[in-house]
């Protein structure tokens, strides 16, 4: 009896869902062995989403009357990133103070013509699932907000007034100055030395011009910025010719619209541009050293605390990313790649690069061993940040050097293969979120007037060749070194040495001989 009722029961599944899902497997299970490649039977045919030709994901950019520029990039979602870039940065303040954009940086998005407060322009936004961000770089200002698609007009209208419409009111001004105090307190005892060791290599490679001069606001300048200083630095650099308002999630025509609105014909708020006062000055690398001695026992304290180390950044002269020997550099900095001396991670994370196996799988004693690559419309610095005890500085120094030259030599096939597979892998996973898709829009069309897509430039990286990465490695060594070290520095080598090191055919420093220890 059982036995039947459990015939019975089998056969009316099989005829509300059919035959297949009664099939067992191999195993004897009662469960479908139909193949995940065959369309199950008594399903309807999926239909899925198209793109109607190349024009839905160009990147569209129309120039507006007074030089504006708007640039869009479709993408499907009922939220858009929306925000105006200036090209306007720390390496414009030659003629300035320095650390007027580190002051703008702070009072962004506060009270403006429309909006009498910061809290009323968070509220604004709220309404429409809004955020806000502003952040400065040494050549760009980024206003930018996420919100609903709906609220586009809303958004537009903010931005603008944002940006050409502040009040910058004393009480502001005043917060923005104790927001940069403790920005610049914050940045010197912060366990990790990799922004400080950015801005002292920056200085020491450009020294006191464009791209050197410091991104964060010196201490003693904090007192000078006042209302006066930032309209006059305003009214030169945040000109229309000087902008883009990049939009990711939203139609192209909308965002014009929206632009002609907005940005058109509106008067700022420090009066009528002046941008024959623009700063052309092209960067100068000069190299040479900047060294900050410095107590670090005490920078982590707790109950597991880092270890007292020294750290150095060496540099040396790399190229523009306007220029064809960007995307080789590219390769090369993933190449070198490394990072601190454990990683809970395989290949993905990099564990097969240079600096990892020459160097931290090599001296157990160096706790980090990372390449960077910064570049700029004309210039650029590839530099390896090393850190280890203060008593072994100068052995640091010298296994850095020596992956320098190691870098003119022939890559292996495998090795360059892996290094331009990991630099597409990244490209593409970072432009699968729409705020670096509104950062690559806009920073592109602002430096160059239009926009190299993803897959143009995976066709670039698969382009480069061992022969390639050995003629702008041998083109960089000729450049002078840049060298920034923080911490204990007794056992460091002279300017000198180090220059010497990465002159010869080996990369080691000259030898020192002592009678006495």
């Amino acid at each position: 009896m059982a036995a039947h009722m459990s015939r019975l029961r089998g056969w009316s599944r099989a005829q509300r869902f059919g035959v297949a899902v009664c099939r067992p497997y191999s195993s004897g299970g009662a469960c479908p062995s139909v193949s995940l490649s065959t369309p199950l039977p008594g399903i309807p045919k999926p239909i899925f989403a198209s793109v109607d030709g190349q024009e839905k994901y160009e990147t569209k950019i129309t120039t507006l009357e007074n030089g504006l520029k708007v640039a869009s990039q479709n993408k499907f979602g009922q939220f858009c990133t929306v925000g105006i870039l200036v090209n306007s940065g720390s390496r414009h303040e030659a003629k300035y103070p320095s650390g007027i954009a580190h002051f703008l940086e702070k009072l962004s998005f506060s009270s403006t013509a429309q909006f009498g407060s910061k809290d009323e322009i968070l509220l604004t936004l709220e309404k429409h699932g809004g955020i806000c961000d502003c952040q400065t770089s040494r050549d760009t200002t980024m206003y930018a907000v996420s919100a609903e698609v709906k609220g586009l007009d809303t958004v537009v209208n903010l931005l603008s007034d944002a940006v050409l419409q502040p009040r910058l009111l004393d009480e502001e001004i005043e917060m923005a100055r104790m927001a940069v105090r403790f920005e610049l307190e914050d940045l010197n005892m912060r366990p990790d030395p990799e922004p400080l060791l950015t801005e002292m290599i920056h200085a020491a490679a450009y020294r006191g011009n464009t791209v050197g001069v410091p991104r964060f606001c010196p201490p003693q300048n904090v007192e000078k910025i006042d209302r006066k200083l930032l309209h006059k630095y305003l009214q030169s650099y945040y000109c229309p010719e000087r902008m883009v308002l990049a939009g990711v999630g939203i139609e192209h025509e909308q965002l014009v619209q929206c632009a002609r609105k907005y940005l058109l014909n509106v008067k700022p708020v420090w009066g009528a541009s002046t941008p024959a006062n623009v700063d052309q000055s092209v960067a100068q690398y000069t190299g040479g050293i900047v060294k900050m001695e410095k107590d670090m026992s005490d920078v982590s304290l707790g109950p597991t605390p880092i270890p007292e180390l020294a750290h150095i950044m060496i540099g040396l002269e790399s190229c523009s990313f306007l220029e064809d020997d960007f995307i080789p550099f590219a390769v090369l900095n993933m190449m070198m790649g490394g990072g601190g001396s454990f990683s809970a991670g395989g290949p993905g994370k990099g564990m097969f690069t240079r600096l990892y196996l020459n160097v931290l799988n090599r001296h157990h004693w160096m706790y980090n061993a990372t390449s960077y690559h910064h570049s700029y419309e004309d210039s650029g610095l590839l530099c390896v940040h090393a850190s280890a005890d203060p008593r072994q500085v100068r052995e640091m120094v010298e296994i850095i050097t020596r992956e320098f030259i190691q870098m003119a030599g022939t890559a292996g096939e495998m090795e360059l293969g892996r290094a331009k597979t990991q630099l597409k892998s990244m490209l593409m996973m970072n432009l699968e979120s729409r705020p670096v898709i509104f950062e690559d829009v806009g920073r592109q069309v602002l430096a160059t007037g239009k926009r190299k897509l993803p897959h143009e430039l995976c066709e670039l990286i698969s382009n480069v060749t061992a022969s390639d990465i050995k003629r702008v490695t041998t083109k960089m060594l000729r450049s002078k070194p840049a060298v920034a070290a923080l911490g204990e520095l007794t056992e460091l080598p002279s300017y000198e040495d180090i220059q010497a090191a990465l002159s010869s055919k080996d990369g080691r420093l000259p030898r020192i001989y002592r009678l006495f220890r």
